[in-house]
């Protein structure tokens, strides 16, 4: 899972950026210019507990890629956002999802280039950049399909739908409303899939608040999304400033910072956390002498899905799964035990995989 950070200029994108990877690279000035990436191991409390369990020689968790990009450049009036640079665009397009940084503090060191903190119009600004950049990848594709008519019938065929597809878009992109807004099938987000258009991708709006305003996020939250209504998209808030901070304590201390400021779980983890019901996302669990290993897949996989996931080849030559909840794993303490008492069931190619499953799949070479 990719995931690039985006805001505009003196949001704190890569505060945000090391507050997640536990990172130090450089803030302010020319620090926003530059990419900075980082891959983040994804903290579940299950894997620890299993590990504890198997006392495996390796623990994998599940990792996501952050991805810090530098602010779109301003034009010569230094107001308005220009035109996202190609090698921006084409790292943006990669990614899975988008965590747009918008600044809602203040801050008497760091003045925000309109002269004012507003949180809805820096969100509005950069959303629009990213419509004016699906707009021209769809403008001009449809512009070619409608003047061409070469192929065999079944390649006409295909731009056929893909034209009425795109058509469907532009209305809604020319009034600046993001793609991911349109109900579209199943069938025409596949057609949709090679253009990796900003605008479908989901969006996790993080409100970045100074450390006074962390009593009232819930509030400063609510006010944004009222005027905010896509679908695909989440709200939150975060003192990116605060967080880093506590991010470079040890465990215990960090816990009685967080508990001061009335904060109930790490920056990093509620990101993630939000990042995977954003993306319909779950984990399952593999164990065993070796090494316990947390898998990421979509909500409503299937065995064979998961499968996949591990390894092709286990999906071509797969016989069933061997699955039990990790709770009752852990309650009974042995795969053996949870087969004992029912707890370990065999599941074929079509069931549907849960958060939390164990599974050990058995396939033909």
């Amino acid at each position: 899972m990719q995931i690039a950070i985006v805001g505009l200029a003196r949001a704190g994108k890569t505060t945000v950026f090391n507050t997640l990877t536990r990172g130090a690279a450089e803030t302010g000035g020319f620090g926003g210019m530059t990419v900075n990436v980082g891959v983040v191991k994804v903290p579940d409390e299950r894997l620890t507990l299993l590990t504890e369990l198997f006392q495996p020689k390796r623990e994998v968790p599940a990792d996501v890629t952050y991805v810090d990009l530098p602010a779109p450049p301003t034009t010569a009036d230094g107001r308005e956002p220009a035109d996202i640079p190609p090698d921006q665009l084409a790292r943006l397009r990669n990614a899975d999802a988008l965590l747009h940084v918008v600044r809602a503090f203040d801050s008497p060191t760091v003045a925000h280039p309109e002269g004012s903190v507003d949180a809805a119009r820096d969100l509005e600004r950069l959303d629009f950049e990213l419509v004016l950049a699906d707009l021209s990848v769809v403008d001009k594709r449809v512009e070619k399909l409608r003047t061409g008519r070469h192929g065999t019938a079944a390649e006409r065929e295909q731009n056929d739908r893909e034209l009425q597809v795109l058509e469907r878009l532009l209305p809604s992109l020319r009034e600046g409303l993001p793609v991911r807004d349109l109900e579209l099938s199943e069938d025409e987000l596949k057609l949709l899939r090679g253009f990796r258009l900003l605008t479908e991708k989901p969006v996790l709006v993080l409100l970045n608040i100074g450390e006074g305003d962390i009593a009232r996020a819930p509030e400063l939250v609510s006010a944004v999304a009222a005027g905010y209504e896509h679908r695909q998209t989440q709200i939150e808030a975060l003192s990116a400033r605060i967080e880093m901070e506590i991010g470079q304590l040890d465990e215990e201390e960090a816990a009685v910072f967080r508990a001061d400021l009335g904060l109930t779980e790490a920056g990093l983890e509620r990101v993630i956390r939000l990042s995977y019901q954003l993306l319909g996302l779950i984990s399952f669990f593999t164990v065993g002498p070796d090494e316990t290993r947390a898998w990421t897949i979509p909500d409503g996989s299937t065995a064979v899905d998961a499968a996949g996931a591990i390894h092709s080849d286990l999906a071509r030559g797969f016989i069933r799964a061997e699955v039990v909840r990790w709770e009752d794993l852990l309650a009974l303490g042995s795969m053996a035990e949870a087969r004992r008492h029912g707890k370990l069931r065999s599941e074929g190619k079509v069931y549907r995989m849960r958060d939390g499953d164990v599974a050990e799949v058995l396939f033909n070479v």
